[in-house]
């Protein structure tokens, strides 16, 4: 049954070559535009049950919150805490740009520590293990002119602040000329965040208050970055599979000649179809299996590329894989489908006279 495919077999490899190849295109593509929003998403869930960010403000590089709001909110029932953040970036030693992340000392116990102390004021700073790795384990650091004593080397799971540095909210208050970018409320028991919302709204006219996970979905930033992948990897992933139809289009047509002996044998319209869907079903199912592979071994390249300081991290969760698989399988099936079809209602002697 699957003879024809070796018979054929430049025509296979480059429909097998072009069909790894939109797969993990597209596997590539959302992987990496999802792991930017996973990483940044995670930041905020970080004992982070509700989000303060400037009322009218879009996105929260720009946002400025008073910290003088957290004695305030902090006095409203089910609160267990509030944090400030300062998230920013800018050249760091030799590096021309990566986060800065101005914290309150009460967050600071959130980043684990591998080696030395938080630092405790200003002039002192932490780095994250990519970054301190690819500085060559710096002493001290320069920030916007300033220098900075290394206290500590921290790791986190998320690519933004392993590959960026920690200070205290008061000096990065200094440097970006803010009070804080949002404030992050964590609760006594989160089925009680509307009521606390509700209750910190009304302290200030200048801020926004929402849960973290609604925050999150509806986040203009994140919505833009999941739109523009998937947009660039649907054009990718169409323009990969058109070439897989011309190309298997073309190889059901140069078979004519085979299926007018097999319809001549008395073989049925609906059993050379059959063989036709099984050989290009294989097909796909191997290609899959490749560039599903081949995905996930660059992902985890990508990831520890020092170059790239962790901020690209991504992965195949499993609707994504079963959406591409379906949609693999369907481009393909377009392709060898219609001309079989054609060539299995044509008359035997006409198939055989056109493949002669």
């Amino acid at each position: 049954m699957f003879k024809s495919l070796l018979y054929y077999k430049y025509k296979t490899a480059l429909i097998l070559v072009s069909a790894i190849t939109a797969i993990t295109s597209i596997f590539l593509i959302t992987s990496l535009s999802g792991g930017i929003v996973t990483m940044y998403s995670e930041m905020l869930k970080t004992d982070g049950d509700i989000i303060i960010t400037q009322k009218g403000v879009a996105d929260t590089f720009f946002s400025d919150v008073n910290r003088t709001l957290i004695p305030a909110i902090e006095k409203v029932a089910g609160v267990k805490g509030v944090d400030g953040v300062i998230v920013g970036a800018g050249a760091i030693g030799t590096l021309p740009i990566a986060g800065i992340y101005g914290v309150t000392q009460s967050r600071l116990n959130i980043y684990n520590l591998t080696e030395g102390t938080y630092p405790k004021g200003k002039g002192e700073v932490m780095i994250g293990e990519k970054i301190n790795v690819i500085l060559a384990y710096p002493k001290e650091l320069m920030l916007f002119n300033m220098s900075f004593k290394v206290t500590g080397v921290f790791k986190s799971e998320i690519g933004f602040e392993n590959g960026g540095v920690v200070i205290p909210i008061e000096t990065a208050s200094e440097m970006f000329h803010k009070s804080a970018s949002f404030l992050l409320v964590s609760l006594d028991e989160l089925e009680h965040s509307e009521a606390v919302v509700e209750a910190i709204k009304p302290l200030s006219n200048e801020i926004e208050v929402k849960s973290t996970s609604d925050f999150i979905q509806n986040y203009n930033q994140f919505k833009i970055i999941k739109i523009s992948g998937a947009v660039i990897a649907s054009i990718s992933f169409f323009m990969g599979f058109l070439a897989i139809v011309s190309i298997m289009s073309i190889v059901i047509n140069d078979r004519r000649y085979e299926f007018g002996i097999k319809r001549a044998m008395g073989l049925s319209k609906s059993r050379i179809i059959f063989a036709v869907v099984l050989e290009v079903m294989a097909l796909t199912l191997f290609a899959f299996a490749i560039a599903y592979g081949l995905s996930y071994f660059l992902l985890e390249f990508l990831q520890n590329v020092d170059k790239f300081q962790g901020y690209l991290s991504g992965r195949i969760d499993m609707e994504l894989g079963l959406i591409v698989l379906v949609g693999s399988l369907v481009m393909s099936m377009i392709g060898a489908l219609i001309p079989a079809f054609m060539a299995a209602k044509t008359d035997p002697i006409i198939l055989i006279h056109q493949g002669q």
